[in-house]
């Protein structure tokens, strides 16, 4: 899946894309490089301003993606694009372990979520 005709992408000023506004009744739904939806209805203004202030960082924050349905692995995300989501197994850096990669379709969907650490005491 590629992302739908209506959404209007928003780039930074040195070209790179940072995500889309999608029309929404009077206003404009913020969607993230992940294909996600990360406001409700904004106006133009509103929705241009909280995309640049997500910016792309957030790409680079562990996540975790759920293998077979069950289990949970933590994973960096390797490359995005409208057509995939490629993350690789978590390897804190060591350039001697070998690099595990998936490929997501674009949405990802549910199997990929960010990390949360868990609190001690919960």
């Amino acid at each position: 899946m590629t992302s739908p005709s209506d959404w209007i992408e928003h780039r930074r000023g040195d070209g790179e894309l940072l995500g889309w506004m999608r029309p929404h009744g009077d206003g404009f739904v913020v969607i993230d490089l992940l294909g996600r939806e990360c406001s409700g209805e904004l106006d133009w203004f509103e929705a241009e301003t909280l995309i640049e202030e997500t910016g792309i960082g957030y790409l680079a924050d562990p996540y975790e993606l759920r293998l077979g349905g069950c289990e949970w692995v933590r994973v960096r995300i390797t490359e995005v694009s409208v057509s995939q989501v490629r993350v690789k197994l978590e390897d804190w850096g060591d350039v001697n372990v070998p690099t595990v990669e998936h490929v997501l379709a674009f949405p990802p969907g549910d199997d990929l979520r960010r990390h949360e650490p868990h609190k001690p005491g919960m």
